[in-house]
């Protein structure tokens, strides 16, 4: 058992934030206006920019530096959503955060309301501070969905004139420095065929055997990249990848199917062009298969729609903010990560961003997932060493 005397300073604010079911299919307004109404209690007036249906917002608020500066400084960052519990064995509610032998179980615990809940716990600490530049705070929406979120606050951060020097996104890298990870591209693809008795297939196209051409080839594009390469040894898994994650096509075994639709992805090194990616899928698609498809019959189609992307990212190390990271927790070790941040976003915006966080990824979107109440002591610790960092001496 953990004494009270370990006990994290920020657990409060961390099963606050947990006990709020974000699942990203879910509205993320309870725990936006909670933070809101606590920032706006201290003083402190947060920008709120909404999805569509106005169901889902962001959050950006700033501690002024002691002149009342709000340009520059560093921005905290943290996306609010978390994935779905569904058919996960758990032995406790994944909403309602208990500790046991060190670790704080629940969803979002790790991944990655515990970095947000240490943060607000230290606002008092920040406007107690002789802040030399300013502190931001900025929370997104649906982040697991495709970093769909963020570039909606970006924009609006842009539109107001915000322009902050640099980015720490609190993704759980257990507490380590994350200078580099790759891109996130995801599409659906739609098949249209053409339905008919399955004894007539000449009257008939097939949806699903074109489908199953069409992914057969993006497993060739895959296979390429890892034998060929570029590389990079630095990342955890050297290559870009691609899979289909995703299919659903046909209604019976006697009927020739008309559609089939599926979902793939691909994430890219930094040093790759990933557009030109795409390029190669939807000419193979379209300049190949279609041709093919028509023959038959000339109402079949190919639809490729975009459903996320999310810019790689590589931090220079001459940033200030690479920099100061790397100083504050004395780990200079090149790290370079396969799974996707907005930490690409904020730096495709302009802002040079890195992601240090506490928990271990390991444990993120598992049943039981958690994090050890010393790697939030660490995080505490860590983000003390910023705000100290900014004040006046």
């Amino acid at each position: 058992m953990t004494s009270a005397a370990n006990i994290p300073a920020s657990l409060d604010w961390i099963k606050k934030l947990v006990s709020i079911d974000t699942t990203s299919r879910e509205s993320n307004l309870g725990l936006i206006e909670l933070v809101r109404d606590h920032l706006r209690g201290a003083g402190i007036e947060a920008l709120l920019s909404y999805d569509a249906t106005g169901r889902k917002a962001n959050l950006f608020a700033t501690v002024p530096a002691a002149n009342g500066n709000t340009q520059g400084g560093i921005v905290l960052s943290g996306h609010t959503d978390v994935v779905p519990v569904d058919g996960q064995p758990w032995d406790s509610d994944p909403f309602a955060p208990v500790v046991r032998d060190g670790k704080l179980y629940g969803r979002g615990t790790c991944d990655m309301k515990g970095f947000i809940g240490t943060a607000l716990t230290l606002l008092p600490e920040m406007q107690k501070a002789s802040l030399r530049q300013p502190l931001h705070f900025a929370l997104s929406y649906d982040e697991e969905v495709g970093c769909v979120g963020a570039p909606v606050m970006l924009a609006d951060l842009k539109a107001r004139g915000i322009k902050p020097d640099g980015c720490i996104v609190g993704e759980p890298t257990s507490m380590r420095v994350i200078v580099a990870h790759k891109g996130i591209n995801a599409y659906r693809c739609c098949v249209h065929g053409k339905a008919a008795h399955s004894s007539l297939t000449p009257h008939g196209v097939n949806a699903i055997e074109y489908a199953a051409r069409l992914i057969c080839y993006i497993r060739d594009v895959a296979d390429e990249l890892r034998a060929n390469g570029p590389f990079d040894e630095a990342f955890d898994v050297p290559f870009t990848t691609a899979q289909t994650g995703v299919i659903k096509g046909g209604i019976a075994l006697n009927t020739i199917p008309d559609f089939c639709e599926f979902t793939f992805e691909y994430r890219n090194l930094p040093s790759i062009d990933a557009p030109a990616i795409y390029a190669r899928i939807h000419d193979y698609a379209h300049g190949t298969l279609l041709p093919k498809m028509q023959r038959e019959h000339p109402d079949a189609n190919i639809e490729l729609t975009p459903v996320a992307a999310a810019p790689s990212l590589d931090a220079s190390e001459q940033a200030a903010i690479t920099q100061l990271v790397r100083a504050l927790t004395a780990d200079n070790d090149k790290r370079k990560v396969a799974y996707g941040t907005e930490a690409g976003q904020f730096q495709q915006a302009g802002v040079p961003a890195v992601v240090c966080g506490p928990g271990d990824i390991q444990q993120a979107h598992k049943p039981n997932e958690f994090v050890a109440l010393e790697q939030i002591e660490a995080c505490e610790g860590f983000l003390r060493k910023v705000i100290h960092s900014m004040s006046a001496q």
